[in-house]
């Protein structure tokens, strides 16, 4: 196995531990962790979680630092979450109409984490 190889592995591995961790955080605080890692013709969503009827499509982002995890979401990430959460609306029954909320979890090298409600309006 190559070097880059093993750290691909490890980020992969890295990534899938922050996303538990963000799910469960979510679940503490009485949401419905409703789909994992959803991808759609426009994309993936780390987490789509419910509150009540209410939907939160969460980014997940880790780095050493909460404020390196912060700058690695970028304008263009922002409008393929919106894609890709137009389509996953679709299948609801409220569809384009229904509440929902953009937030971003921030996870450091510690396992510290932040989450940004309401994180970035419409791109």
């Amino acid at each position: 196995m190559t070097r880059s190889k093993a750290d691909r592995q490890m980020s992969y591995h890295a990534g899938l531990a922050a996303e538990q961790r963000i799910a469960q955080d979510y679940e503490r605080r009485g949401f419905v962790v409703a789909r994992r890692r959803w991808r759609g013709a426009a994309g993936e969503i780390d987490l789509i979680t419910r509150d009540g009827d209410d939907l939160v499509f969460v980014e997940v982002k880790k780095s050493r630092t909460i404020a390196r995890a912060a700058e690695r979401l970028s304008r263009r990430q922002m409008t393929r979450i919106y894609a890709a959460a137009e389509q996953f609306l679709a299948g609801e029954p409220d569809g384009q109409l229904s509440n929902v909320r953009f937030d971003v979890a921030l996870v450091d090298q510690a396992g510290t984490i932040e989450i940004i409600e309401n994180a970035f309006g419409q791109a």
